[in-house]
Order: C-alpha cells, then structure tokens, then sequence
C-alpha cells in the first residue's frame, strides 16, 4: 500500500524516522506534532527541517488535545493511514506531571479516535508500550498476556488508549494496530533516554545513574528495525480471521495489539559496556536502587508479528549503540 498518511509526533524520536522511511517509499505524508519543549526543541526543529527538504512531506504544529484540530485537518487530507506516535513520553516523568499524560495521551489520543471516526482511514496504528505488562513476571512477554495492572501513570494511560481505540473499532469499525515497543533507541533519540544519558555523561567523564545496581534487563530495539515492522504491518490490516492461535486479534473488533520488539533481552551492564566499546571510554557507575514505577526487564515474545509479516531485522546491540555514538559525536544541539 502507499498513498497519503498522517503521522502525530512527526518531529519526534520514532515519528521522524517513521516519516522519513514513508518518503522514501513514495508515500505523501502530513506530519503533526505540538513541538512541546518537554526536552530541548533544538533536537525537534533539526529531525523537522530534515523532513520538510524532502518533497512529499507537510507539517501542522498544533496539540493533540484541542478539540477538532485533527478532525479538521483528516477531513482536508483525507489519509488512507494515521499513524499515531505522539504522546507524553517517560515512566518517571509521569510521577512528576501526571496532567501532561491525560492530557496528551487521554484527551489527545481521544481526538485522534474522533478525527478517524469522521473520515475513516484504511488502517490506524497507534503507539502502546511494552510498559502495559506491568506486574506481569511471565517471559517473553505475550500480546495474550494480561496488561491489568500497570506499574507507572505513563503505562496506566497507554493502557486506556488501547481500550479506548477498542471501542471505536467495535462501535465504527475502524481498522485499529496497536504496537508495544519496546526499549527504543537509535540515532536522533531523545535526550531522556538512557542512550542519550549515558552516552554524553562517559564522554564528558560524568557519573551515569545505574539502577537496581545493573540488575536490569531491557529488550532494547534498534530504530530502524522498530520502523520496519511498521511499515510491514500497514497491509496486515486487522480483519475477521486471526493470523494463527497465538493472534490478539478482537473477537468483536477489527483490533489487535503486535509486539514490536528485539526478542532478546540485555543485561544493563552489557548495555553499559557497548557504549563503553563505542565511545573507547569507561564508565564512571553510581549504583542506585530500582527507580518508582520501573520494572526489572523485558522481553518480548515476537511470535505474532512474524506470523503476520514474517521476519523481522534484528540489530545487534553493539552494531546499534556505536551507529548512535557516531551520530552523537556529530551532533552539536
């Protein structure tokens, strides 16, 4: 499929590589994004001017959250897929502003289920987390798993929006994915990130926070893998039939939820040490105890994706963390 489509948080970490691989399949594609100063809008303005040189790409600034601001613009674009990426970001963040999070990610999300009800898409495709399985100890993560009890607002919010986007497929037959990501990085990552973090402290001979003393693992996906299995995913439009036993697909809706993630998971110190390899630095480690909200690892169970769109590519963390330390050094926001 190509065509035109929408994609909220353009000028974010994943919506701008999102963007920029649509282009480069030939699609047109709107982008939407509040550009919120939530981390140095330097890092946003630059993914945002490396999109609008390509032909192909329009850009709204606006917020989610005010009301029939996205309804009006899907009725002037009429895109045959939204891709919905834009949310309040950060586990510990939502301790501190948990209003940010109904905000955009309760109301907001709530106006882009509103805009494709109006004008209904092909397919719409929103961003969960691998943060909605919570409590949950059982591993690898499975999409039939229960998400029941979340273990930060971030995650609680993200929760809703995939029971919010359920109701609409039921009650408007819209055609709904929902993705869990899981660990995201790459090049052009937000600052907040652990990448970012770590990357600029061991460079500038800086202490790095080491929670839960290293005892952490993460299912860490590479960006551009991340990518691919979106783009993969906007022809496997949810129908009436499931993909095999192990499918979340609704058995009222055309809903369901995919992982997207790395299907293995890595220690926090091994992560560490490739950023270490990479950058020829050592780490100066401050050992902290496990942070409110965050959970000890994760990993994702990649058997619904794969049966959906085959397999996926799977980059190596160390291949991973030294193409971002090579954009890192380049990088002078």
């Amino acid at each position: 499929m190509s065509g035109k489509v929408l994609i909220t948080g353009a000028a974010g970490f994943i919506g701008f590589h999102m963007a920029r691989r649509m282009l480069a399949d030939g699609w047109q594609v709107t982008g939407f994004d509040g550009m919120t100063p939530y981390y140095d809008p330097k890092l946003k303005e630059a993914r945002l001017g490396i999109l609008q040189a390509q032909p192909g790409f329009h850009f709204h600034q606006g917020m989610l959250e005010e009301e029939g601001l996205l309804t009006s613009l899907t009725a002037e674009m009429q895109p045959d897929v939204i891709i919905h990426l834009a949310a309040q970001a950060g586990v510990r963040y939502s301790i501190e502003a948990p209003r940010s999070y109904v905000r955009s990610n309760l109301i907001g999300t709530h106006e882009v289920l509103e805009a494709a009800r109006a004008h209904p898409p092909k397919h719409l495709m929103m961003a969960s987390t691998s943060s909605a399985y919570g409590a949950n100890t059982v591993m690898p993560y499975a999409e039939a798993h229960k998400a029941a009890h979340p273990m930060s607002f971030y995650a609680a919010t993200k929760i809703a929006n995939e029971a919010m986007a359920h109701s609409y497929a039921h009650l408007f037959g819209l055609p709904v994915t929902m993705f869990r990501f899981f660990t995201v990085y790459g090049t052009w990552g937000r600052p907040d990130m652990a990448l970012f973090k770590f990357t600029k402290a061991i460079l500038n001979g800086e202490p790095i926070d080491v929670y839960n003393h290293g005892d952490m693992k993460r299912d860490f996906t590479y960006i551009d893998d991340l990518v691919e299995g979106i783009v993969r995913l906007v022809d496997a439009v949810p129908g009436s039939a499931p993909a095999g036993p192990m499918d979340s697909l609704s058995p009222v809706a055309p809903w369901r939820v995919v992982n997207i993630g790395n299907g293995n998971p890595v220690q926090l110190t091994d992560f560490i040490a490739a950023i270490e390899a990479a950058t020829g630095r050592e780490a100066i480690r401050n050992l902290m105890p496990m942070q409110p909200g965050d959970v000890p690892a994760t990993w994702a169970d990649a058997s619904l994706i794969e049966a959906l769109v085959g397999r996926l590519p799977r980059t190596d963390i160390r291949d991973g963390v030294a193409k971002f330390v090579e954009w890192y050094r380049g990088w002078n926001g």
